[in-house]
């Protein structure tokens, strides 16, 4: 459902207002949502404010690497019970702190009360921070919260940390920030039948477009086929012994028999096992497979 055209429709409820990037839903993302949900009892709307491009894209000229898609973003909105609500960056970019709250946030959505975090920047420039949010809240007679910093591992939950994590091969401390396994959904796609000649056929996907690429190797998986959940070896790359030219993800799915050839699967990454390497030959790699496998069966036993 389009709930920004739903917002401009409807006659306006009173809401409350989640405002940040959101561009991964991690701890710190959530926290924000929770206390945005916890308006409800006082009869607000809970939404999400969102931008169609990532503000930091201004900054730097480019958009940073996504943690997730925009329509996986969507569903966690979505079971979280909040609405989302999209905004034009381009169309408030130049926005003033002070017009952004009077014109998007009062105006156009009959926001009675705002959260965000503590980090939280916006307005032209980004001028304003929660400090000046707070004093804009006042000012307007809104509700306001600013939510303070959420640790993972003795540092702060943030995008840029949870990327540079998957970036590193380190799956378990990106998926702690998150409160979640990162994950990724595309159509199943064919491959080589390589892996099947070996005896662990392997079903392959491309990895969507824009969003970050974790370090090339073997990881320990979670596969969601049909509604079930199924043990993984997903490799990330390009497959030097083979010679791929493009990234790929492989994964053997373990104790599952089936074709799911054109389908959309989930795999989400739970513990990096190894880098990517070559081989000097097929029987090499074989072996190597076979080896990740039993790995990971002694992984999941411990998960």
């Amino acid at each position: 459902m389009d709930y920004s055209s739903q917002r401009n429709n409807e006659i306006k409820k009173a809401a409350a207002a989640a405002l940040g990037n959101f561009d991964g839903i991690h701890l710190g993302h959530l926290a924000v949502m929770k206390e945005t949900l916890a308006f409800a009892k006082d009869g607000l709307v809970p939404y999400m404010v969102l931008f169609d491009e990532h503000s930091l894209k201004e900054v730097s000229g480019k958009t940073p690497p996504m943690i997730m898609t925009t329509e996986d973003r969507a569903e966690i909105i979505s079971e979280y019970g909040l609405l989302s609500y999209t905004v034009s960056f381009k169309r408030i970019r130049d926005f003033s702190p002070e017009r952004f709250v009077k014109d998007i946030l009062i105006d156009e959505l009959n926001v009675k009360a705002v959260v965000c975090g503590y980090n939280y920047r916006f307005g032209k420039n980004a001028s304003g921070d929660a400090q000046t949010m707070r004093e804009l809240c006042d000012k307007y007679s809104l509700d306001c919260k600013i939510v303070g910093e959420v640790d993972c591992e003795n540092s702060a939950v943030s995008s840029t940390e949870i990327r540079r994590a998957l970036e590193n091969g380190e799956i378990k401390k990106a998926n702690r920030m998150l409160g979640r396994e990162w994950s990724f959904k595309a159509e199943v796609i064919h491959g080589d039948a390589r892996g099947r000649q070996w005896g662990f056929p392997t079903i392959n996907q491309k990895i969507p477009d824009g969003l970050v690429l974790p370090r090339f190797g073997v990881y320990a998986s979670k596969v969601i086929v049909d509604g079930r959940e199924y043990i993984g070896v997903t490799n990330i790359g390009r497959r030097p012994t083979v010679g791929t030219d493009y990234i790929v993800s492989e994964t053997n799915i373990l104790d599952y028999e089936g074709n799911i050839y054109g389908e959309i699967v989930e795999t989400k990454l739970i513990d990096f096992i190894r880098s990517e390497r070559k081989f000097d030959s097929f029987d090499d790699l074989a072996a190597q497979v076979k080896s990740d496998i039993k790995k990971i069966r002694e992984v999941n036993t411990r998960v």
